[in-house]
């Protein structure tokens, strides 16, 4: 008998099927009658025929036609969602589908896998993992470490040792010791009341990597948990079913618990999940809806899916690579701006500026190679720590199987990534301080020698002035998100958890800063491609031209006014998806392999402005009438 599962205002129902000529219409009214049923006030109505509503699919939200039958429309088990006239409008309106439905509708099921040990994880292969690129499998030996780890385990609820987490309570209940028959009542217990979290959850994307660098901790064998409960938590990720995991929550020690907490709610069936194919339902629908089952938590499971720091550094192996992603093509962006401004790449020269009357450029573009290049050494410190810290094992008690023996200590604590990403969030945060000035420079007639806002018929048109106030109110923002988190600690659980490392706000705020700083470079790459409308027939360089050539295939030159925001989301757009940087690379790559001997040190932005600027064979100094 067919059965399919429909969302009516937040709820989640399953509604059986027993004629395949009913149809769509049918399928809605009787889940519009089953959430009534459940109403004290039949949820608002009077009757189930003067609700109004149209059916959309889940996956993709398609419209479906109320008179085809459910047979033609749909398959066993879709998800479906009923959508009330009028309700969309409400502010108590919850969809089926997280923000940015459009991103994950597209997806598809990987072929590949990537092997994960616990040792060997890079912050690259966790952001494609969080992507979809991948599915995981465990390689031989993680699979032989994570059974001797349960041996351990099996033997103290055997033996009724008493061992914290395993056979006593959690924190200030350490001492209260559990009946072996209340044991997996404990880890079931353990995960609910931890499920505390509050806010937005996670994006699919950002739920995927919590969960994956989640498995690679576990694949070192140091928590506990058995094979066949690991197996499933693989087979949740592989079926992208994902937990709905709440950003709000965690104090960073002891770990992420309750991003965690809810992590491990969904994979035993309550609370919701998401999954392309089905949207935000009941856990135990989407995992039946994929063939799972939900996970039955043996002796100390819970305690080794809840406890360490894969919240706070799965969001920062995101801020890491994009952070990289945006320095790269900052320089790009500043090559650009300093064409566009007539710049020299040869700062401290005294030739460099014999046939003009400024004798050294701002600091805004003489000194990018050591605002840029600092940028870069902060952003190499960071990934190295977060690194080592996705390849650690953070858990409480530890399993040590070669020692037989279980040994509480304190790797659950996040203040390694929480300090190196308040530091990422501080050193980034000067690409943008440094291109909300170079902006100002190209808006600005008196320093830049081209129209007011970079626009013809200043005053009938504004151009690029309230541009530019988007990037000032962004830069301001940041130097309030930039204030670091880890120096605060509140104690906790009864001041048995009396250090924290507020760790996991240390990485939403160190994204939300890189995201400002790509929307600020975003806003200078489309005002330097609008200066040199005002340049043309000159030309710049061959690969700042193909920059050029980049951002005009997805946003028109100025003419006149009109609606920009969209401008600005697409040229973010193309830095997010690193485009500026692969049409620069290959021009790049050749300057290095042609003119820096490999002895000789360099700054990597220095070189990177250099290689764009020079690449030509005529000096940037020496201008000719086809170049800038």
């Amino acid at each position: 008998m067919p059965r399919y599962t429909v969302h009516v205002r937040g709820e989640w129902l399953a509604v059986p099927c027993l004629n395949s000529t009913n149809t769509v219409g049918w399928l809605g009214k009787e889940a519009v009658r089953r959430y009534m049923k459940n109403k004290p006030d039949n949820g608002g109505f009077a009757s189930v025929e003067e609700v109004k509503f149209y059916i959309r699919r889940c996956k993709g939200l398609g419209l479906l036609d109320l008179d085809d039958t459910v047979e033609d429309a749909l398959e066993d088990n879709e998800f479906v969602e009923v959508v009330i006239e009028g309700d969309i409008m409400s502010p108590d309106f919850i969809p089926s589908q997280p923000e940015g439905v459009h991103l994950y509708s597209k997806y598809r099921e990987p072929e590949q896998y990537i092997f994960l040990d616990g040792n060997s994880l890079t912050t690259e292969d966790l952001v494609s993992l969080g992507k979809g690129l991948y599915k995981i499998k465990l390689t031989p030996e993680a699979e032989a470490r994570v059974k001797q780890s349960r041996e351990v385990i099996e033997r103290i609820v055997k033996e009724q040792t008493v061992v914290y987490g395993i056979t006593t309570g959690f924190g200030k209940f350490a001492r209260t010791v559990i009946p072996n028959n209340k044991l997996r009542e404990l880890q079931v217990n353990l995960v609910r009341s931890h499920s505390a979290g509050v806010g937005k959850p996670l994006s699919p994307e950002r739920s995927r990597m919590l969960l994956a660098l989640r498995i690679n901790v576990l694949a070192k064998g140091y928590s506990g948990i058995s094979l066949e409960t690991l197996q499933q938590v693989i087979e949740a990720f592989n079926a992208s079913c994902l937990p709905y995991i709440p950003e709000k929550g965690t104090v960073g020690a002891s770990g992420d618990l309750a991003p965690l907490s809810h992590l491990a709610l969904g994979l035993i069936g309550e609370g919701k999940m998401w999954s392309p194919k089905s949207g935000w339902a009941d856990a135990k629908y989407v995992l039946e809806a994929h063939g799972l089952r939900p996970i039955t938590l043996k002796p100390k499971e819970g305690l080794a899916l809840i406890n360490g720091t894969q919240m706070i550094t799965s969001l920062g192996c995101e801020a890491v690579e994009r952070a990289g992603a945006i320095a790269r093509q900052a320089d790009i962006i500043a090559a650009l701006t300093l064409e566009v401004l007539k710049g020299t790449t040869r700062a401290f020269d005294t030739e460099s500026h014999r046939f003009c009357d400024r004798v050294q450029d701002a600091y805004t573009m003489r000194c990018c190679p050591q605002v840029h290049g600092v940028v870069n050494d902060t952003i190499a410190f960071v990934k190295d720590i977060m690194t080592t810290e996705i390849n650690s094992a953070t858990d409480n008690p530890m399993v040590f199987a070669e020692r037989a023996e279980t040994i509480s200590g304190g790797n659950f604590h996040g203040e390694y990534p929480a300090k190196a990403l308040d530091y990422l969030a501080i050193g980034v945060h000067e690409l943008a301080a440094i291109s909300e000035r170079r902006i100002e420079r190209l808006c600005n007639p008196s320093l830049s020698e081209l129209p007011a806002f970079l626009v013809t018929e200043g005053g009938l048109n504004s151009g690029f002035m309230i541009a530019h106030c988007t990037a000032a109110a962004l830069v301001s923002e940041n130097k309030a998100l930039c204030h670091p988190s880890s120096v605060d600690s509140l104690s906790t659980s009864a001041a048995t958890e009396d250090h924290v490392s507020m760790g996991g706000w240390a990485a939403r705020k160190a994204l939300r800063v890189i995201e400002h700083v790509e929307q600020v470079l975003a806003i200078e790459l489309l005002a330097a491609c609008q200066g040199i409308e005002f340049l043309r027939p000159l030309r710049t360089t061959t690969p700042l031209e193909k920059v050029y050539d980049l951002v005009r295939s997805v946003v028109r030159p100025w003419m006149k006014d009109r609606f920009m925001a969209p401008d600005i989301e697409a040229a973010h757009r193309l830095l997010v998806e690193q485009k500026v940087w692969e049409v620069a690379k290959p021009y790049i790559e050749k300057y290095r392999r042609e003119h820096i001997p490999e002895s000789r040190p360099i700054s990597p932005t220095a070189f990177s402005l250099g290689s764009l600027e020079m690449s030509t064979d005529v000096s940037h100094d020496h201008r000719h009438q086809d170049e800038l």
